[in-house]
């Protein structure tokens, strides 16, 4: 046991499927070593930074993104496979819109200030991805934010402001300039970068390793 920590920032999107994959397989690891060194920081990346500020329509997003309905099944059969091999429900069926999710990187920002934000980023996965609500909608959000002990009041009213939208698109827009193209990425320690979503079997080598050094 050490009282040593070590940060480990994620870069995610609520919408991204490898995301809630990558997040789960990690998490695993992590309830498999209650005393893990890791302390967790979330970060903002849009998969879509000029989608329209209302979303759009879930199944003319994926067709134009993967070149028509085949290329769009083709694309997420490996996501459905590794849902399935890991008991995720996710419900696409339900899923009508895809969002613009500046607003929902807002939700997990100020939950961060609460100390409740990977209880924001798993309350957003659960709404997307399980339950095909429009996570780009405020008043989803401030329900989300209720649902995790935040004051729904005052995140409404943030939402209607313009507070933090500046500096969410100025973070994501360092990490691209760092070189971050896709997500989930996960940097251990400030400078080891882990793209993708690793294996949980992955996760818990690292700890081992990571907890072994920090012993001796």
């Amino acid at each position: 046991m050490t009282d040593q920590t070590v940060k480990l920032d994620i870069l995610s999107d609520p919408i991204c499927p490898w995301c809630y994959i990558g997040k789960t397989q990690l998490f695993r690891a992590l309830e498999a070593h209650p005393d893990h060194p890791f302390v967790i920081e979330w970060h903002p990346f849009q998969l879509n930074p000029d989608m329209p500020e209302g979303g759009m329509d879930r199944r003319e997003y994926l067709e134009t993104k993967f070149g028509g309905k085949e290329g769009a099944v083709k694309a997420y059969a490996p996501v459905v496979e590794q849902a399935e091999k890991l008991g995720l429900n996710i419900n696409f069926e339900a899923m009508k819109r895809t969002p613009n999710t500046l607003d929902a990187h807002r939700l997990i920002h100020w939950a961060g200030i609460e100390g409740k934000q990977t209880a924001a980023v798993d309350a957003l996965f659960r709404a997307y991805f399980n339950e095909g609500r429009d996570i780009g909608d405020h008043e989803v959000l401030a329900d989300i934010a209720d649902g995790i002990g935040m004051d729904a009041s005052v995140v409404m009213r943030l939402l209607k402001s313009d507070a933090d939208k500046n500096d969410i698109r100025a973070r994501d827009a360092h990490s691209r300039k760092m070189g971050v193209n896709a997500v989930p990425t996960f940097i251990v320690a400030g400078k080891h970068a882990v793209p993708g979503a690793q294996p949980q079997e992955l996760w818990e080598q690292v700890i081992d390793e990571i907890t072994e050094k920090l012993a001796g």
